[in-house]
């Protein structure tokens, strides 16, 4: 008993080296993609909450200022590195492709966040302030940047963890805002009859 202590941590660090070995493996050979996490809320509708707007803490926003189109939401926050090199992207999506993207600052301070959105350029319909992390705990956050696909009818379709630029937004976005703004113009074509 007394030698396999002696062991025990050779056997302990042998474990983990094989487990990392294995995740390196897979993501090698594209079985796995860290970014591509798994949410419970594919399909469901987006979670309720009542915060502040952060361009106007007096406004309180809700689920259904979400309704009616394809929205991306965006998770950020200030002190999130990744966030910075996204926010340009976020900008081209606003200007050039007329994404509707709304914002979830996230465990942020309002005055940095307000200075960010007035020196970057702001490409949100409007900001949900979560200093505390709220909704992004209701949302399953891990960290930021998060991007969430809503239908038209507040539904979460895509979940994407990591900073969007082009590769991404070819590789795991077009296709899916297509197909939603298919069955976006089927459902608006049988509401007018």
């Amino acid at each position: 008993m007394q030698r396999l202590k002696l062991f025990l941590p050779l056997i302990t660090f042998a474990a983990i080296a094989i487990f990392f070995y294995t995740m390196v493996s897979r993501i090698d050979q594209g079985e796995y993609n860290p970014q591509d996490l798994p949410s419970a809320l594919i399909n469901k509708p987006f979670p309720s909450f009542s915060l502040a707007k952060l361009e106007d803490l007096t406004v309180s926003l809700q689920q259904k200022d979400l309704l009616g189109n394809i929205t991306l939401v965006n998770v950020w926050a200030t002190w999130c590195p990744s966030c910075h090199v996204e926010h340009g992207y976020l900008n081209y999506l606003f200007s050039e492709k007329d994404m509707i993207i709304v914002g979830v600052n996230y465990k942020d301070k309002a005055p940095a966040a307000q200075r960010w959105l007035q020196t970057k350029g702001n490409p949100y319909r409007f900001n949900i302030f979560d200093p505390d992390g709220i909704l992004g705990l209701d949302l399953g956050v891990t960290g930021a940047p998060e991007t969430y696909v809503l239908d038209h009818r507040g539904f979460v379709r895509f979940r994407y963890q990591g900073p969007l630029n082009e590769m991404v937004w070819q590789d795991k976005f077009q296709a899916l805002i297509e197909q939603l703004q298919q069955e976006q113009l089927a459902y608006n074509g049988r509401g007018s009859r």
